[in-house]
């Protein structure tokens, strides 16, 4: 890997470094839990075609496709629904708490 390479790698980890370090962001309160939930998916569904587009075009032989970029993009993609199975795992055992309660 050319130095030049390293360093854009580099600058894409501290980058991804300092948005992991943010605060979330704050849902409006017109926002609805659901909308909040679909775009949530939604961005999981895109990091996941970013990662399968990358990955398929680093198969091919385009030069502009760094086998750096596709493992980055697949790992986001991985944190990402390992993220989001987690969200619904808690939403399912809030859902089971709520019908268990007594009447």
């Amino acid at each position: 890997m050319s130095d030049m390479n390293i360093d854009q790698v580099l600058a894409q980890m501290r980058a991804m470094s300092i948005e992991a370090g943010k605060k979330p962001q704050e849902v409006s309160d017109n926002g609805e839990f659901s909308n909040v939930l679909k775009q949530s998916i939604d961005a999981v569904n895109t990091a996941q075609h970013a990662s399968a587009s990358k990955a398929k075009a680093f198969e091919t032989g385009d030069s502009n496709v760094s086998l750096a970029e596709v493992m980055i993009a697949s790992q986001k993609a991985n944190v990402s629904f390992q993220a989001m199975v987690q969200v619904r795992n808690k939403l399912v055992d809030a859902y089971k708490d709520v019908m268990n309660m007594p009447m």
